[in-house]
């Protein structure tokens, strides 16, 4: 019964860390357009996952996950020439939020599956867990 339980938190480490991905995708699409109140561009936010590591859960194929950080992208702004923007520099360019729609979508629907692994795979070590208890009775 102990590995049940460490398949229940496996699962539910994984899910929460999706769950936090698609939190930040959806603040990143949310802030396409944004800018901060000091008038810089909005910096896209990225998840940063670390495996728990344990020699002894390794050996079982158990490797749990944890989000170590949200940072902002270090990945540079988008510049476009537009001089009659009021965000415009001197030569007449804006900086755009370096958000980039199509690569956040990718990302929400990546999360979304690997979050709906991660529920399937507890609803079935739960289906398990109630069939080895009914047949205990």
């Amino acid at each position: 019964m102990n590995d049940l339980f460490r398949t229940f938190e496996i699962s539910a480490s994984g899910m929460y860390a999706q769950r936090l991905r698609m939190n930040t995708v959806a603040s990143n699409l949310a802030n396409y357009e944004a800018y901060k109140q000091t008038g810089e561009p909005f910096r896209k936010l990225e998840v940063v996952f670390q495996a728990i590591y344990n020699p002894e859960r390794v050996k079982k194929g158990e490797i749990p996950v944890a989000v170590t950080q949200i940072r902002e992208s270090d990945a540079p702004f988008k510049v476009i020439y537009d001089p009659d923007n009021p965000r415009a520099d001197a030569r007449g360019y804006v900086r755009l939020p370096n958000v980039d729609l199509v690569k956040e979508m990718a990302d929400m629907i990546s999360a979304v599956r690997s979050y709906e692994a991660n529920l399937n795979a507890f609803n079935l070590t739960k289906d398990m867990a109630n069939r080895t208890i009914e047949l205990w009775r």
